[in-house]
């Protein structure tokens, strides 16, 4: 959630910022804005605007009526104060000294207001941002110590998640950056750095980046980047290259990315699967999960795994628990990480906690991580971006290769997590004597097929897109299936209704006499998903009981299962699998009908209303 961008350099700045906030749209914001040192008359110019960011560009034209080679730029997601021009980042201090923009939530807000006014400081906005930035201007005036003293004793005052970006009067040309939970990356140019919320905002300048850590300060000069602990000593960093490259963070020719990134999910299975599968051939290949630290004694000795996560990659939880347990007989426990701390979760011996986020800094996941390791259990992070702090926090990191995402809306980060699930399962139930060596050689064939399947699934999307188009109008969808199917269901329900609009659900087949029949009426759109040969019969029994009620059928199975036809409207077939991967095949028709149903509901696809791609703020 929000954006920020940071430059500084001998180029013009404006240009630079709004490119780089034009690439972080993704995040989700409702206005926008950015502040611009100008060498000539030292002063700092501030431009902001409500709702996209095309009026921010069209208020500067395009960055070139805003002179400065030193700058910060600003998306806001609204948590306190509405969407509005005033409430807009960037934020100044009365007399200009301190200007800054800030992504998280700061809780004390309402005392700090308090104390800031008792010394003559007035407010001109309802965000807890304008706060913070008279709180660093408050400590710099009143000890004269610098930036490092003023922000310094700020972080210590603060309670809550902060990213801050911030430029002093007497500091021209310089960016001065904290962290506490919320995500920012430093990045190295050639006689210019930048700031940013995510990599892609400043993957077209460079590819080397420092991670700040929390309760770290830094310093940006045009040359320079220093560190500073919350003692306000300096520290030294190691900075990272950044694989991706520029053309993965555009869109190819496709009219959205969400339509590239579900046609780039061959890719992403394939670079996961490869990173993890070594020796000869196919045939042959074994998995390897030693490079990040889990051995095979490890696995061995495991007696329940916890599977903590939000949204989407919750759904991978779901469908994990369906494959580890069945795999690997080890008991799996599934949480929301918004709830998982507030049940008191009691952790058996011999655990351990997989977390699974994209960005690897949803802040609930993140909070569930550190609990996890208060209490003494080793957390393995299912990540996608390099250093996140997931994955600088968790005992062991498996990456997923997915690549840049950067529609809301979660694809191919999706459908590579379920890929490191599969991983795991498999290696850990052959070293813990589940599966023999046959059974394992077959199951890794299984996987290295999936790339191929998954282009062959995609390859019916005309049919899916007239389908889609049939059902631009509905009201509501539901989406049934038992076992795996079920979980897949969830993903299916949660893709429709984030991007669409429509009111969508997803229900476990078996409970529908226990109230859920009651909502089918005439038409109404009824998604099976039938890819678990050992529950087919049940699901296609539920799927006669909906449509005796009216409901219109559509049927999502293997190629072989003809006889759902005497049942369904409309069957979409998927290449056979090993039914414990059909997640992977079955999750893509389900992609292609929301993208193709909100396209012909004239949506935002990319950026739905009220979402973010990050959710960094409890």
């Amino acid at each position: 959630m929000c954006g920020i961008v940071g430059f500084t350099g001998s180029r013009q700045a404006a240009p630079i910022l709004l490119q780089g906030l034009k690439r972080l749209e993704y995040r989700g914001y409702d206005s926008a804005g950015i502040a611009v040192f100008n060498e000539t008359d030292r002063q700092t110019a501030l431009v902001k605007s409500k709702g996209r960011l095309n009026r921010l560009m069209e208020k500067t034209d395009n960055g070139t009526s805003v002179p400065g080679c030193c700058g910060i730029g600003h998306t806001r997601w609204a948590t306190h104060g509405e969407p509005s021009e005033t409430n807009a980042h960037p934020h100044m201090s009365d007399d200009g000294n301190v200007v800054g923009v800030h992504n998280g939530i700061i809780e004390n807000y309402q005392e700090l207001r308090d104390k800031l006014t008792r010394h003559d400081y007035r407010f001109h906005s309802q965000t807890d941002t304008e706060i913070v930035i008279k709180l660093v201007d408050y400590y710099y005036k009143k000890y004269g110590l610098g930036p490092v003293d003023a922000i310094n004793r700020t972080m210590v005052r603060v309670r809550g998640s902060y990213a801050l970006a911030l430029m002093f009067k007497d500091y021209p040309g310089e960016i001065w950056v904290a962290r506490k939970d919320s995500p920012i990356i430093l990045g190295v140019g050639n006689g210019e750095n930048y700031v940013a919320s995510d990599v892609p905002a400043i993957l077209s300048y460079t590819h080397t980046v420092y991670y700040i850590e929390n309760l770290e300060m830094a310093r940006l000069t045009t040359d320079k980047i220093t560190f500073y602990n919350l003692d306000g000593d300096e520290i030294s960093k190691e900075p990272s290259e950044i694989e991706w490259d520029v053309e993965s963070a555009e869109k190819g020719g496709f009219e959205h990315f969400m339509l590239k990134e579900i046609h780039e999910q061959p890719k992403a299975v394939r670079d996961t699967l490869m990173r993890y599968l070594v020796s000869g051939d196919e045939e042959k290949k074994q998995i390897s999960l030693q490079e990040i630290g889990l051995t095979d004694e490890f696995l061995q000795g495991l007696d329940r795994i916890y599977i903590v996560a939000c949204g989407s990659a919750y759904h991978v939880g779901v469908i994990g628990k369906y494959v580890l347990e069945d795999l690997t007989d080890i008991p799996v426990d599934v949480d929301l990480a918004s709830e998982f701390r507030y049940r008191n979760p009691k952790f058996a011996k011999n655990s351990l906690v997989i977390v699974i986020s994209q960005s690897g800094e949803t802040a609930d996941t993140l909070a569930a991580l550190r609990l996890s390791k208060e209490k003494g259990i080793p957390v393995l992070g299912i990540v996608n971006v390099i250093g996140s702090s997931i994955a600088r926090e968790s005992d062991y990191c498996l990456y997923t290769y997915a690549g840049p995402e950067i529609s809301v809306a979660t694809t191919k980060a999706y459908s590579s997590q379920l890929i490191a699930i599969y991983l795991l399962a498999v290696r850990a139930a052959f070293v813990r004597g589940q599966i023999g060596e046959s059974a394992c050689s077959e199951l890794i064939g299984s996987l290295c097929e999936l790339p191929d399947k998954i282009e062959r699934t995609l390859q019916d999307k005309e049919r899916i897109q007239w389908f889609a188009s049939k059902y631009a109008s509905a009201k509501d969808v539901f989406f049934i299936g038992r076992g795996i199917d079920y979980g897949i269901s969830l993903e299916g329900s949660l893709k429709l209704k984030e991007i669409s609009y429509i009111h969508s659900e997803a229900y476990a087949a078996g409970e529908l006499k226990h109230g859920t029949i009651s909502l089918i009426e005439e038409g109404t759109l009824v998604v099976g998903l039938l890819t678990q040969p050992n529950l087919y019969e049940k699901t296609i029994s539920n799927l006669v009981e909906v449509g005796s009620r009216g409901g219109y059928l559509m049927g999502v199975t293997p190629y072989g299962n003809y006889s759902i036809e005497d049942t369904a409207d409309f069957t979409v077939y998927i290449p056979k699998t090993d039914p414990h991967f059909a997640t992977s095949l079955a999750i893509v028709p389900l992609q292609l009908m929301a993208y193709y149903l909100s396209v012909a509901r004239g949506l935002d696809v990319d950026k739905p209303r009220n979402l973010a791609k990050s959710v960094t703020v409890e």
